[in-house]
């Protein structure tokens, strides 16, 4: 044999035994199929609880005010006083009122001497005219004069009454028991008549005022409010929404809702800080655990198994509410399927996995 042909016959072994030993190792192990946890879902009735805070307002509050124009010269309330019913709040410089009254009185006084005058008077002339003592004319008059004399006292006595009524325009009552919640004069103004001076709270029913965002007011009869202290939620009231605002506040771009509480607990004393709770149904939804929920193009999705095949596909849904411990989905899924709610994380489209019951080892 020449050194050429020796040459290649030793190639051609080397590459015979290069190819056995090739075929001897074993192929790599196939890559293990992903073990996910999946639930069957179904519709459940959805609950929307909303939590806002207001605060405690009267449901009455009256503005206070003189009847006439005059300069204050005394305050007995400020801000934040309780007042009864009738008491006495501010009072006017009443100088020309007591000297009106000092005059219908004396008026009152000389109409009731003219008035005794023509009765004495009137009453000679009767027993002088059933007598044939005096002339006709002359018990006319007597007559006449004491008609004028009567008139004369009524007018009196109305002007009295005038110049007493206008002496209490002097002073400020309150006119039912409540707190002052504003003071708009003081001491040495000069006010005129039905300038608001005081506000005062009324005592009785009081509202919880919210300022909502017109998105969260739905059709319907309004829900019953749960309404707490905001410094001690143990105290708690409940009551039915009362009034809505028919406009949208411009600045703030919300409405305001009034609470009607009947009997509100002590504590929650006028201005108090409130948190008012309320739970409302919504449409029929589907209950997940965020560890459901993956993403499809940069929105929300799950990813839904296929029993027959045990595949999985990605699937976008609407997320109707994000909860601390679960997700609300509105849309996207039906009765009855299959959703992986744990092991989402290194899913692909259209891969096979393991259904696992309860965790997921």
């Amino acid at each position: 044999m020449t050194f050429p042909h020796a040459r290649l016959a030793l190639v051609a072994t080397l590459a015979v035994s290069f190819l056995a030993a090739c075929s001897d190792e074993e192929a790599p192990p196939p890559k293990p199929v992903p073990r996910v946890r999946v639930e069957t879902v179904a519709p459940k009735p959805s609950q929307t609880v909303i939590s806002l805070t207001g605060s405690i307002a009267a449901r009455t509050e009256t503005n206070l005010s003189f009847r006439t124009s005059g300069r204050i010269i005394e305050r007995l309330v400020d801000v934040g006083d309780a007042v009864r019913k009738g008491q006495l709040l501010a009072r006017m410089d009443d100088e020309v009122q007591q000297a009106d009254l000092v005059s219908a009185r004396a008026t009152l006084a000389s109409a009731n001497a003219d008035l005794s005058h023509a009765n004495a008077a009137f009453a000679r002339q009767q027993t002088l005219l059933r007598a044939n003592s005096t002339a006709q004319t002359t018990y006319d008059l007597a007559e006449e004069n004491l008609k004028v004399a009567k008139a004369s006292l009524e007018s009196a006595e109305s002007a009295l009454s005038n110049a007493e009524e206008t002496l209490s325009y002097t002073r400020l009552t309150a006119g039912a028991d409540g707190v002052v919640t504003a003071r708009n004069a003081d001491v040495g103004e000069t006010v005129q008549a039905a300038q608001a001076v005081f506000s005062v709270a009324v005592d009785g029913p009081r509202d919880a005022v919210f300022d909502i965002y017109e998105s969260l007011l739905r059709s319907g009869e309004p829900p019953e409010v749960t309404v707490s202290l905001a410094s001690d939620p143990s105290v708690v009231a409940r009551g039915p929404v009362r009034e809505i605002a028919p406009t949208v506040d411009r600045q703030t771009g919300t409405v305001r809702v009034k609470v009607g509480l009947e009997q509100p607990p002590a504590a929650m004393t006028l201005a108090s800080v409130v948190r008012g709770t309320v739970s409302l149904a919504g449409p029929p939804a589907f209950t997940l655990p965020p560890s459901a929920l993956a993403a499809s193009g940069g929105k929300p999705a799950v990813w839904i198994l296929d029993p027959a095949k045990t595949t999985v596909s990605l699937r976008p849904v609407t997320v109707a509410d994000y909860q601390t411990d679960a997700i609300i989905v509105a849309t996207g899924l039906k009765a009855g399927e299959q959703v992986v709610v744990d092991g989402t994380k290194l899913l692909r489209e259209g891969q096979t996995v393991l259904p696992a019951e309860g965790n997921t080892p």
